[in-house]
């Protein structure tokens, strides 16, 4: 069983990741390709993403070799299997790989123990409670049009909306390109002068000129009206340029921005709320990159959780492949060789 192989998925929505482990946690293959997520992108270009990454990674080593492999699929859905049990065979990998969704694999990513919870805030939001490694009960993950509280979306939806209706209030135009007015001390019904336009008030990187760099760049529409109706028509012609505003959410907290520092308090405030409806014992995992990063939300995040154990999330490709691994070893072998697996490659 030394020379044995154990294979791990990780596809998601914006990339699949594969990861090629012998049973000691040692990595000897790992490869990327395009989006997995076969909800989002169909089923063929999703099976195609994770044939592309398994042969990669798998380069010259046997498939014969592989003793167990799971995948962990964002959206997946049991039409996928039989296309990937066709790429495991075309690799000569004697048993097609077991399936599960996405979070499952993220909470393995960040702890060994079998029964905990995951706290995931990328793009889109959820929490579950993982019991054996199994999904026991979700929380949100309902998507970004009427879900996903405190995601990276829903984090960037919140800085357009507050950008966008200060301008409405008339917040000067010149406030793009100044440290002041606070956007918070509007409203502004008298006019740029009324507000002080000429009169720096707050930290150097505000959230209004970071969302309206965003979003306009160069350019500088005439009025404050103007401004909001440019930036509300880019917003809805593509709705993920609002997921880009996250880190520059962020970012104005850092430096002290009021309104930033309110969205990241709301942002926390609910994803533990969310995370509530589920938890019950055991670890918390964050995952996502809003709660993986360093950075003011995950630090609320924390905070909020204080008196828990919280782990973060690791490599999930390693992760799937250490579950697929964790049925060959025995457990306290298995645990020992968690942090290998999951490690960064």
């Amino acid at each position: 069983m030394t020379q044995s192989l154990v294979v791990g998925v990780d596809a998601g929505a914006t990339s699949t990741r594969v990861a090629v482990h012998t049973l000691d946690g040692t990595r000897v293959g790992y490869a990327r390709a395009g989006a997995g997520n076969p909800t989002a992108h169909g089923l063929a270009k999703a099976v195609a993403a994770v044939g592309a990454a398994l042969g990669e990674a798998l380069g010259t080593h046997d498939g014969a070799r592989v003793a167990g492999s799971l995948a962990g699929v964002a959206g997946y859905v049991a039409e996928m299997a039989p296309g990937l049990a066709k790429v495991w065979a075309d690799q000569g990998i004697p048993e097609e790989p077991r399936c599960m969704g996405d979070l499952q694999i993220a909470y393995a990513a960040g702890s060994p123990e079998p029964d905990g919870s995951l706290l995931l805030s990328g793009t889109g939001a959820a929490a579950a409670r993982i019991m054996g490694f199994e999904l026991d009960a979700v929380a949100d993950a309902l998507g970004w049009l009427l879900g996903d509280s405190g995601s990276g979306f829903w984090i960037g939806r919140a800085a357009a909306k507050a950008v966008v209706d200060a301008f409405d209030r008339g917040m000067p135009v010149e406030a793009i390109d100044t440290a002041g007015p606070k956007a918070a001390d509007g409203p502004w019904p008298n006019g740029p002068e009324a507000a002080g336009a000429h009169e720096p008030a707050g930290p150097a990187v505000t959230l209004v000129s970071l969302v309206a760099g965003h979003f306009l760049g160069n350019e500088r529409p005439a009025t404050p009206r103007d401004v909001a109706s440019r930036i509300v028509r880019l917003a809805q012609a593509d709705h993920m340029r609002l997921a880009a505003l996250s880190p520059l959410v962020s970012r104005a907290a850092e430096a002290g921005d009021p309104m930033a520092a309110g969205i990241v308090h709301e942002a926390a405030g609910r994803l533990v709320a969310t995370l509530e409806r589920v938890h019950v014992s055991g670890p918390v995992v964050l995952a996502g990159s809003v709660l993986t990063a360093d950075g003011p939300i995950r630090r609320a995040v924390t905070g909020l959780l204080a008196g828990e154990t919280v782990t973060t999330a690791r490599d999930a490709a390693g992760a799937a492949a250490w579950l697929a691994a964790r049925t060959l070893l025995p457990e306290t072998e298995a645990k020992a060789q968690h942090a290998a697996f999951t490690a960064a490659p």
